[in-house]
């Protein structure tokens, strides 16, 4: 009697759990459908690129969800956010945690062209949106791109046109490379050797340096010893600002121009206008540009209490023109939202009349901006004179050399 009893309890237990689980399942999509829109902000937190996009990319897109009132096709919107530590593998799981189990329609930001690279190919197997906001490889609209990618702020091709080109045309003929160790250097090296050669100039040599090193003196050394005309640094947050820091203890400056192929607002600060005095460089933005940029700068710096990047600038307007495109197409499909993001043109305080091309670039202006000296400098942040607006048709790659599978051959 006691084992008939027993089983007559697990029979009762498993009919239970299985009524359970059965119950379970069918709930599980409903709360997908009725809970919160999920936008997930995957950024570097704690390392060399996290005051250029960081928790500043997580206030932006909060910003933009706000400014929407909140809710998009009857739901709530929710910010979740995540530390790829620079990490492609790191950066991947995140990614595919997310999409499989935590229902986000759309991972922004990913400052690190190496993480950008793996998202990119997960969102695109997923069909989710990637809306690269800090991603620089112009490969995420080349052999990389996606129906459902889109690279939102800026490139290397557009960096490498605005600064490059500005300082061969100021008379620099010989250039000297010093590249981070991965896609972001590398990409950015190829194409601003294409702009060298392009305007008569000569790379005399290169040398690529690990992410994330404390000590440039061996590099520093040998772009000293190759007399080159400019030395062009070829890496990003972090590693630029010691670069740019021990380049000036070598006394290296004295004798050689620096030019940053990819600076942000925060490294100017963190280095301070004594040292970054007079660089040129290549920006999607600045805060101080006109009324409607100061107008938003304002309430992130309020919020912040720093000085907002490119990086965070396009967060906000990539999640508010994602919003619109999710209200316009009626679904959160992502291949649906992402062909009317193409569709709709980009307005904002930072982008005037902008087109997201096929391959899934965002075609607007650029800058080219010299760093001001102490004594130019009139108030806070004060830091940049602009020098020249690049037009979005010839600030990006031309999509037809790109290399995409996307882009319809004529």
């Amino acid at each position: 009697m006691i084992n008939a009893s027993v089983k007559s309890n697990q029979g009762g237990a498993c009919r239970s759990l299985g009524l359970a689980l059965a119950l379970a399942m069918l709930a599980a999509p409903a709360i997908a459908q009725n809970g919160p829109v999920r936008l997930g902000v995957l950024t570097d937190m704690s390392s060399l690129y996290a005051d250029n996009g960081g928790q500043g990319s997580v206030v932006a897109a909060q910003m933009a969800v706000d400014d929407f009132k909140g809710r998009v096709l009857g739901r709530p919107i929710e910010i979740i956010a995540g530390d790829h530590q620079n990490k492609a593998d790191i950066g991947a799981t995140i990614a595919r945690r997310w999409l499989e189990n935590d229902n986000v329609e759309a991972i922004l930001d990913v400052p690190n062209s190496a993480v950008a690279l793996a998202v990119q190919g997960i969102t695109r197997d997923k069909k989710k949106l990637f809306l690269a906001t800090g991603a620089a490889t112009s490969r995420l609209t080349g052999d990389e791109c996606s129906p459902t990618g889109i690279h939102w702020t800026y490139d290397t091709y557009a960096l490498s046109q605005g600064t490059t080109k500005a300082i061969s045309r100021l008379g620099a003929k010989s250039w000297f490379i010093l590249s981070a160790d991965y896609s972001l250097g590398a990409q950015l090296e190829a194409d601003s050797r294409k702009v060298i050669d392009a305007t008569g100039g000569k790379v005399l040599g290169a040398v690529k340096h690990p992410i994330n090193t404390p000590d440039f003196s061996s590099f520093l050394l040998q772009a000293q010893a190759s007399k080159a005309d400019v030395i062009a640094l070829a890496d990003a947050g972090g590693d630029f600002i010691n670069a740019v820091k021990q380049a000036g203890e070598f006394g290296v400056t004295r004798t050689q121009k620096l030019a940053g192929l990819i600076v942000f607002i925060a490294d100017i600060h963190s280095l301070g206008l004594q040292s970054a005095q007079g660089l040129m460089l290549s920006s999607a933005f600045y805060w101080d540009y006109n009324d409607e940029t100061r107008a938003w700068s304002r309430r992130f710096i309020e919020k912040t209490k720093k000085v907002p990047t490119m990086i965070q600038a396009g967060t906000y307007g990539a999640v508010m023109h994602y919003l619109k495109a999710v209200e316009a197409a009626g679904t959160l499909d992502g291949p649906t939202v992402a062909a009317k993001m193409r569709e709709l043109p980009v307005n904002d305080f930072m982008t005037r009349d902008g087109k997201i091309r096929q391959d899934g670039r965002l075609v607007r202006d650029m800058y080219l901006f010299r760093v001001k000296s102490p004594e130019e400098s009139k108030y806070q942040f004060d830091y940049y004179q602009l020098l020249a607006t690049i037009p979005g048709d010839e600030a990006f790659r031309p999509m037809e050399d790109g290399g995409c599978s996307l882009v319809k051959k004529s």
